[in-house]
């Protein structure tokens, strides 16, 4: 069967930063093709490229992933029904999550001295053990539910209400569609009920360097400003690890897994793949210009990748880290960008013609600068809003063919 896949490789110099540190204050690393490189994980890049989305796309197409989903649906409720105390909001919104969701919602137990000991209203919403992940769609139809459900606000109506099983249905039926982009694309897990889950529809690799990694150590003092000549010294003194990096960072989305995920909240108004395309067209532009904010203040390591390769499969995604499993080195003037370039370059056509690759797909390049004119050759050169562009005719031609 024809697939749609997206691959995305990208080459990225990142001067001296710490933009992922592990439980140390050490920025991570891993072994790889036996040498020590410098490594940003999975996680940390695609919460980057979340909270890219904020700027990239509507609230109305995103959602919230927290533990206080009762406060956030509690709000939803509120704005629906103004007469509801904050705790009688409370309750209905955590009754209607555990009808939709089957997760406990209640007070943590550390929170549990608030102002009840005194006889007043409880300052502390229920939670639910772990993060759940709803979009803005779902909390809205939600809190319908559960004002349609309390007849005046009452608790014991909404109960009653939700006992009856096409009710229960359909608070269930509700948290399960209408999904967000970032929820299509990253996927959902609710521990306590797994036909909830949601496949992600992208995947993301830790981004590694293409050469070996040294961390460095920086050694810093802070002057009291209220010193006088006769203090000596420093108020303050401390260190803070580092590195610096030519990363090759890789992701991959599959684009009919996203069509999938993001069906049930197709407008009618629109062909069924423009909310594909806009969430493909976000997803590029997230993940190829956020960086993870470890120690941004400290470094200021505000840069854009180098090189930007965009390739749409029809079988599998393929990643291209292996023309680095032999470290690159440094050229004859420093600097690993040129090198890494000519070692892709090489790379990519021999692996594809030997699988049979070649036919069929679509390439785009994005590069800055001489040292990636190796690259010229894998795809047609474009800007990033070309790429957008270009990527989003391309999936939409694909999802529908006849259009």
């Amino acid at each position: 069967m024809t697939r749609t896949i997206l691959d995305i490789h990208i080459l990225q110099t990142v001067p001296p930063s710490n933009l992922n540190r592990d439980d140390t204050g050490t920025p991570k690393s891993a072994v790889y093709g036996g040498v020590r490189r410098a490594r940003v994980s999975s996680q940390a890049w695609k919460r980057a490229t979340r909270r890219a989305f904020v700027d990239l796309l509507d609230t109305s197409e995103l959602g919230v992933r927290t533990k206080k989903v009762a406060e956030v649906l509690a709000e939803r409720i509120t704005a629906l029904d103004p007469s509801l105390s904050k705790t009688a909001a409370w309750e209905l919104a955590a009754e209607t999550m555990r009808a939709a969701t089957g997760s406990k919602i209640e007070v943590p137990k550390r929170k549990t001295k608030d102002k009840e000991k005194e006889g007043g209203e409880s300052e502390t919403a229920p939670e639910s053990a772990y993060l759940m992940f709803l979009s803005g769609r779902q909390i809205n139809a939600l809190a319908g539910l559960a004002v349609e459900g309390a007849e005046d606000g009452d608790l014991n109506s909404l109960k009653e209400f939700l006992k009856v099983k096409e009710n229960k249905a359909r608070a269930r039926q509700l948290a399960d569609t209408g999904h967000s982009v970032d929820i299509a694309l990253f996927g959902r897990m609710v521990a306590d009920s797994t036909d909830l889950n949601v496949d992600a529809a992208a995947q993301v690799a830790h981004a590694l360097s293409v050469h070996p990694v040294e961390v460095e150590s920086d050694y810093f003092t802070a002057v009291d400003d209220r010193n006088t000549d006769a203090e000596m010294g420093a108020g303050m003194i401390g260190s803070v690890d580092f590195n610096s990096a030519t990363l090759y960072r890789y992701a991959a989305v599959d684009v009919d897994r996203l069509q999938e995920n993001l069906g049930a909240g197709l407008r009618e108004d629109r062909s069924s793949a423009e909310p594909t395309r806009r969430a493909v067209a976000a997803f590029l532009e997230g993940f190829i210009t956020s960086l993870p904010t470890g120690k941004i203040n400290t470094f200021g390591n505000h840069t854009l990748p180098a090189a930007v390769v965009v390739k749409l499969r029809s079988r599998r995604p393929i990643s291209f880290v292996a023309a680095f499993e032999e470290p690159v080195a440094a050229g004859e003037a420093g600097g690993f960008l040129r090198q890494s370039c000519e070692q892709l370059a090489k790379h990519v056509p021999d692996l594809e013609s030997k699988y049979g690759l070649t036919a069929g797909g679509q390439s785009w390049v994005l590069r800055v600068g001489e040292e990636t004119e190796a690259l010229a050759a894998l795809g047609t050169e474009v800007t990033l809003p070309g790429l957008m562009a270009a990527v989003g005719d391309a999936v939409a031609a694909q999802l529908e063919p006849e259009a």
